[in-house]
């Protein structure tokens, strides 16, 4: 915020560096005492009479005084009095002398914070900045506190990564004894680090731990992250994500010895130093589980451990061994059951003895949840993400759970539970504190997709409406060959219910569509609603239920003399009135990034409570990823298999449209065009070589199609967020319905499309590039060797 001149000519003021005060009034509080020496003793003290004060009360000043009228005239108690006076932090100066039996304080107030300004800060907004400093308006100020302002400023330039800021406390002096606090800020470039150094890594080499820990190097296409901005927090991290590395690797004896942070000569960067001791890497010697719960055997449990005798150690898999046989014995019914590992290594055979023991734990209730934190979201919306609740058998494994669930609503920036003791020794009190963060989000991005054209998408949602969980948006996508607008709502526990019910309000508008090779085109449009209600029968399974009611209208055909038969068949307005349901599987390790698991969904609709369409549709969809790690040592390499079919049934005599069948071809089948496979009608031409009737695909009521992809990183820095992939897809589409004299060639023969494509993950969106290459093909089908993606997609 800046002063302007004005402002201050109008004040009638003049600029003094507050810190050159300091001296003075500690010079003064040392005075203090010699000034109260001067009043010679003997005597009682009749009245104490105060001068000099504006806004304090003259009996206030008294009571803060060790002597009180009535109290001998005592020189060591008139000296405290001084101090206790200057101890206050409301007087600049104080001078107590004898006039008689009488006592006179002369002090000087200390002035009053009218405003708390900040001048030539961009790095630490206003709002940060005053929530940093202890003066505010209307406040005493003292020299004092504005020097411990000044140093709690520049700790806040710290985190934000300016150690060479400089920070001066000014003050602008007003009538009334009022001042104006101006905090005058050099913020000085962001403090980079410029090196990471290891030292005492044998096994790995520099580059590989780089990539290890979340520091990161200064490089130029950084700015977006800030890794590359000291932070010493961050060292902290990066030694817990060193630890688990090695330990994942089998490193079990690895420590981190030290971690220094040192300014680089010219003092604008940071070299980071990594001491570490690697140690040995071990193998399982032998592994086993002891069970003290009755008719719980090894056996039973041993299959619930990733890890076998002759393995290399790996301290995920045995912290995934320990969570697998926690839920187990808690699903059995044992809630006070704890897993304890106990690792003996053998430093001379490089392997290591694990026994885990599974013991029924001591009996420890819940006997009340506090929540605290939550200024805005309401209670509820926290503890129906709780495993746990009053009353409950205190489990760990479930509380830790209860952490995940809260942090995955994405509501708060810090989510922690810990527990006090309760009001008897076998209670606890689960302490809940959450601090809010904002979940409204406002996005604007911008694109081109092959499908779509150059694209631009905007949206507003609301991830915790009013604080109750609910989620509102409004979307908008504008494209050369399309628009999408949406407006929706969802509630993930509807009525405080095990359901999720949730609206939309569409309009989709395909503007001349015309297949590549394809000679007709045609404009699409679709507006309309729906509404959703589905169950969650487990964290992994959970049914959906949709009904859609819509206008769809097939436009912009061209004169019937040159328009494929089929789409002049098809053209004009229907009313689509349908309900849905989708049984969802999901088993994936990350919803957003997934490397292993299955992810299955079977979806049905049916169409015909009214409106003009009368159908069943099936489609099922299942992908299976299979993580490589093991076999590459790195978590990127992922095999990922996909399947999807279709299967289009009419009813009761109704023939149906091209907006009912499905397509193949583009993102699904990729090497061929979007919906450049299946059906086909041939184009006619008169014996002149006029175009008589357009060609080109119309769709299917038969489907399938499988995908095998290889995903695997690039030789660059992951911070750039680009990987590779090659795939092979296979698919077929047919069944569609002769008409006329048209030449149709509908042939189920798969088509195959095999290439390699990069994926590169942006602040603004995720960029697909593919290049693939037909490898089987049939009559009529159209080619697209090149394709992007770029953003939202209909």
């Amino acid at each position: 915020m800046l002063i302007k001149p004005r402002s201050v000519l109008l004040a009638s003021v003049c600029l003094l560096p507050a810190m050159l005060a300091a001296p003075g009034i500690a010079a003064a509080a040392q005075a203090a005492p010699a000034q109260g020496a001067m009043v010679p003793a003997g005597g009682t003290i009749s009245a104490i009479n105060v001068s000099g004060n504006q806004r304090i009360e003259s009996s206030t000043i008294i009571a803060y005084m060790v002597v009180q009228p009535g109290d001998p005239f005592d020189p060591e108690k008139i000296n405290q009095s001084v101090k206790t006076l200057y101890a206050t932090g409301l007087f600049q100066s104080v001078n107590i002398t004898r006039s008689g039996n009488n006592l006179d304080v002369a002090v000087v107030e200390n002035p009053l914070v009218d405003q708390v300004l900040f001048a030539g800060n961009s790095a630490l907004s206003d709002k940060d900045a005053a929530a940093a400093v202890s003066l505010k308006p209307r406040s005493v100020y003292t020299p004092q506190a504005a020097e411990a302002d000044r140093r709690a400023l520049l700790d806040a330039y710290a985190t934000k990564g300016h150690y060479n800021a400089q920070v001066t406390a000014n003050i602008i002096k007003l009538p009334d004894n009022r001042v104006n606090v101006v905090f005058q800020c050099n913020e000085g470039a962001a403090t980079d680090i410029s090196r990471i150094t290891f030292v005492g890594n044998q096994h790995f080499s520099q580059s590989a731990l780089r990539e290890v820990v979340s520091s990161r190097q200064y490089a130029w296409w950084r700015f977006l992250s800030g890794a590359d901005i000291y932070a010493p927090e961050r060292i902290e991290y990066d030694e817990y994500l060193l630890h688990k590395f090695y330990f994942h690797k089998g490193y079990a004896d690895f420590q981190v010895v030290g971690a220094n942070a040192s300014l680089s000569p010219d003092r604008k960067s940071f070299y980071l130093t990594y001491t570490i001791s690697e140690g040995a890497r071990y193998k399982v010697g032998s592994l086993k589980i002891v069970s003290s719960i009755p008719h719980l055997s090894e056996a039973e449990l041993r299959g619930l451990v990733p890890l076998s005798k002759g393995d290399w150690f790996d301290g995920d898999a045995l912290q995934e061994g320990v969570d697998a046989l926690n839920k187990r014995v808690l699903n059995l019914g044992y809630a006070f059951a704890t897993v304890n590992p106990e690792v003996t290594p053998d430093t001379k055979n490089h392997t290591l003895a694990i026994v885990l023991n599974v013991v029924n734990g001591p009996r420890v209730w819940i006997q009340r949840v506090d929540i605290t934190g939550n200024t805005r979201t309401e209670d509820k919306v926290i503890r129906r993400e709780m495993t746990v609740a009053d009353g409950d058998a205190y489990n760990q494994s479930k509380i830790d759970q209860s952490t995940q669930n809260i942090k995955n609503l994405g509501f708060f920036k810090d989510e922690k539970i810990t527990t006090s003791p309760g009001s008897t020794p076998q209670q606890v009190v689960l302490n809940t504190a959450v601090t809010e963060e904002a979940t409204g989000q406002f996005s604007l991005g911008g694109g081109y997709s092959t499908s779509l054209g150059a694209l631009l998408n905007s949206g507003l949602s609301q991830n915790n409406f009013l604080g109750t969980g609910i989620n509102a948006s409004i979307n908008a996508l504008i494209a050369q060959r399309g628009t999408q607008i949406n407006l929706g709502m969802t509630d993930p526990y509807f009525l405080d219910r095990n359901l999720i019910a949730g609206w939309d309000i569409f309009r989709t508008v395909t503007n001349s569509y015309t297949g590549t090779g394809q000679n007709y085109s045609y404009s699409e449009s679709d507006i309309g609603a729906d509404a959703r209600l589905g169950y969650r029968f487990n964290e992994n399974v959970r049914q959906t239920f949709t009904y859609t009611i819509s206008q769809r209208n097939i436009y912009d055909v061209p004169s019937a003399s040159s328009t494929n038969i089929y789409i002049l068949n098809e053209a004009g307005k229907s009313t689509l009135s349908q309900v849905s349901q989708t049984l969802s599987f999901d088993y994936l390790d990350d919803d957003q990034n997934p490397h292993s698991g299955l992810l299955m969904d079977l979806t049905t609709d049916f169409a015909g409570l009214g409106g003009d369409a009368k159908y069943v549709r099936i489609s099922p969809d299942i992908s299976y990823y299979i993580p490589l790690e093991h076999l590459f040592g790195n978590p990127d390499w992922v095999l990922k298999f996909s399947a999807t079919a279709g299967y289009l049934h009419d009813l009761s005599g109704y023939q149906d449209k091209i907006e009912d069948r499905f397509f193949l071809g583009g993102d699904n089948l990729r090497g061929f065009a979007d919906g450049g496979v299946g059906p086909y009608v041939e184009p006619v031409y008169s014996s002149s070589g006029k175009l008589t009737s357009s060609g080109g695909q119309i769709g299917g009521r038969y489907m399938w199609t499988q995908s095998t992809e290889l995903h695997f990183p690039l030789p660059v820095s992951k911070d750039l967020g680009v990987s590779g992939f090659a795939f092979v897809d296979v698919g077929s589409l047919w069944g569609a319905r002769t008409i006329g004299t048209a030449a149709l060639l509908d042939s189920s023969a798969p088509r195959v499309g095999a290439g390699v494509g990069i994926s590169w993950n942006t602040p603004f969106g995720l960029i697909n590039l593919s290049l693939a290459q037909p490898v089987v093909k049939q009559r009529g089908d159209q080619i697209q060797q090149f394709r992007v993606s770029f953003g939202t997609r209909f």
